[in-house]
């Protein structure tokens, strides 16, 4: 008997622990404080994967797309993350180099958006973060071809087969479409949620001389 989705989506619960405080009053001037502030503090409750976020992205068509990717670093260049400069994310920012990220830590009731544009780095910076990760990620960006159609599941078994033998041989072998790319933000947004829905939505928004703060209605 398959499940039925809507009694299954109504029988979840969300938050089903105590949540921390926030007062934004107390926030630092700068978003990457705070952000990186939370981010420890996510690690330290146990949310798995703190580090993925959703990155959404429009091309030339003008529609959204969206997919989970993993933040490479955060600093006063933006926050980093990386991809094929041939796969569907890499051309849409291409054409439209203007993209959101979006963070859901559960275990503490909290969500992070960034927005802003996105630069990509240079070849020597971006083979140089694809070195300094595991053997896995070098396998898998030696693969390549991401979001070409595959003619078979075998076809990806030989390739990545190939790939995982090479990067174990060749720990410095070039993946010359992988690229890293940084958003430097224009706007931050920090969600804490509350168990009665009084939610503190706190955004930061750049300006000539630093970054704003208004507080937003839930």
């Amino acid at each position: 008997m398959e499940p039925d989705l809507h009694e299954l989506l109504r029988s979840l619960r969300v938050w089903d622990t105590e949540l921390p405080g926030f007062t934004p009053e107390d926030a630092p001037a700068d978003p990457l404080t705070l952000f990186t502030r939370w981010f420890a503090e996510a690690a330290a409750a146990g949310q798995p994967e703190p580090h993925t976020m959703s990155l959404a992205t429009a091309g030339e068509d003008s529609l959204p797309d969206v997919r989970t990717v993993m933040l490479h670093g955060a600093d006063d260049a933006g926050w980093a993350f990386a991809s094929h400069v041939t796969s569907r994310k890499g051309r849409q920012l291409t054409e439209r180099p203007y993209a959101a990220l979006g963070f859901y830590w559960p275990a503490q009731g909290r969500q992070i958006r960034v927005r802003g544009p996105v630069a990509a780095a240079s070849p020597e910076e971006s083979q140089a973060d694809l070195h300094a990760r595991s053997t896995g990620a070098l396998a898998a960006a030696l693969v390549g071809r991401q979001s070409e159609a595959l003619a078979s599941r075998d076809a990806l078994d030989r390739a990545s087969d190939a790939a995982w033998e090479r990067a174990g041989d060749t720990p410095d072998a070039p993946a010359p479409t992988w690229t890293l790319y940084r958003l430097r933000p224009d706007e931050v947004e920090f969600f804490q949620g509350d168990a009665r829905r009084r939610h503190t939505r706190l955004v930061y928004r750049r300006a000539e001389t630093g970054w704003t703060t208004e507080l937003l209605w839930p």
